[in-house]
């Protein structure tokens, strides 16, 4: 993503005159907070669930790469605007230890409608198995994520679980799924970025 993550979310600029829809950034969250990869966005498993006002986003992805090689790119803060498309601008504002204050802003575009967005994360690092994160300003009543990385015999499994409280309403039935489809987007750039750099570093050798 969740994610969505983000992000994750500030003030949404909204080119349309309707209420601002802010459940549509909830994918960035997911991204933005760490992503998994793979050799395809198709193995992405997303689970998105709406419970009263929470929602909550359950993301695994197998990984063809080593657990530091995708801890380098998810914890990747000051160039996510280069690999995440609707991630503009991203940079580490603060930083004390393993923890961090990140603050992101973008842009995402669902059908013909484009939505604004900025947010400010702390984020701790638990290298280089466990990114934790929660919203200090931004579009959400509350959000917590958690994302592990797990060693297998094939790679690395990526677990990710974010739940969160937008301000604003969010359909029961479409958004969801929009949501879903969102995070399997960015996460699949996120895919792209770690094989890209894991062949990079294979050429050098």
């Amino acid at each position: 993503m969740n994610g969505s993550e983000a992000d994750l979310l500030g003030s949404f600029g909204i080119r349309r005159r309707w209420r601002r829809p802010l459940w549509l950034q909830l994918a960035g969250i997911a991204c933005l907070a760490g992503i998994a990869t793979s050799s395809s966005a198709q193995d992405v498993n997303v689970h998105v669930e709406k419970r009263g006002e929470l929602v909550v986003i359950d993301v695994k992805v197998p990984v063809a790469a080593s657990v530091p090689d995708v801890w380098a790119v998810v914890t990747d803060y000051e160039h996510m605007a280069s690999f995440l498309s609707d991630v503009k601008t991203s940079r580490v504002i603060r930083q004390q230890g393993n923890a961090l204050e990140v603050a992101q802003s973008g842009q995402t575009t669902v059908a013909f409608m484009k939505f604004s967005f900025a947010v400010i994360r702390a984020v701790e690092l638990q290298a280089p198995h466990e990114i934790r994160s929660h919203l200090i300003s931004g579009d959400f009543k509350s959000y917590e994520a958690t994302t592990r990385l797990v060693e297998q015999p094939s790679g690395t499994l990526i677990v990710h679980h974010g739940e969160y409280v937008p301000k604003a309403w969010l359909p029961p039935m479409i958004g969801p799924s929009v949501v879903e489809s969102q995070t399997r987007k960015q996460y699949g750039e996120m895919i792209a970025e770690i094989l890209r750099r894991k062949a990079a570093s294979r050429s050098k050798e």
